[in-house]
């Protein structure tokens, strides 16, 4: 975590998390190809008419600017760069995504593999919500490998149906043995899925 001061234009992102930041800001942990996981603080984000209200929201492509040159940088600038709308029980498998990113990507620590296939999920979540299984294990393979956790195995094709089953059972396992319990977005996934067939 660097000291000197940075300026970011422009870097492709997505909204993590955020929560309050004193009286009108937001605290933000955003996602970027570049600069990995890192906090911004949305100066007046919570005030009612604030331009960023609306486009700081989770799990939609924005592109962002920021500077500072302590570990908290200074958001100056968010735009939004289109829309995924989700629901149900893509919405979960969403947050999934992003517990597994909190919790297991250090802090600015860049994967833009990574980044590319959770932007990919995110847009098949949206699109294609019958792709959903296929797209999470793609994801949880991705991740694993990227932090150094992965499995010394030849990619699988995450398209098979008859495949997905085991992937499921082998990556969650090895994401628990890494995590050293489940992940709560996953046992409502389970719940949800128990409750609808």
């Amino acid at each position: 975590m660097s000291k000197r001061r940075q300026r970011v234009q422009n870097e492709p992102a997505y909204v993590l998390h955020n929560s309050a930041w004193r009286e009108t800001s937001l605290l933000l942990q955003v996602f970027t190809p570049h600069y990995g996981i890192l906090p911004l603080v949305a100066k007046g984000a919570k005030r009612p008419y604030s331009a960023l209200r609306s486009v700081l929201s989770v799990f939609q492509p924005l592109s962002l600017s920021w500077s500072g040159a302590g570990e908290i940088k200074t958001l100056t600038q968010a735009d939004t760069r289109g829309i995924h709308a989700l629901s149900g029980r893509t919405l979960m498998s969403a947050w999934y995504l992003n517990e597994l990113l909190i919790r297991l990507v250090p802090r600015e620590d860049p994967h833009e593999q990574l980044f590319a296939t959770y932007a990919r999920c995110l847009h098949a979540l949206a699109q294609t919500p019958n792709q959903l299984p296929y797209r999470l294990r793609e994801f949880e393979w991705v991740l694993l490998q990227e932090t150094g956790y992965g499995l010394d195995q030849r990619t699988p094709d995450f398209n098979d149906p008859e495949l997905e089953p085991y992937l499921r059972t082998l990556l969650r396992e090895r994401i628990d043995e890494q995590l050293g319990r489940a992940l709560r977005t996953r046992e409502v996934l389970m719940d949800l899925r128990l409750y609808h067939g």
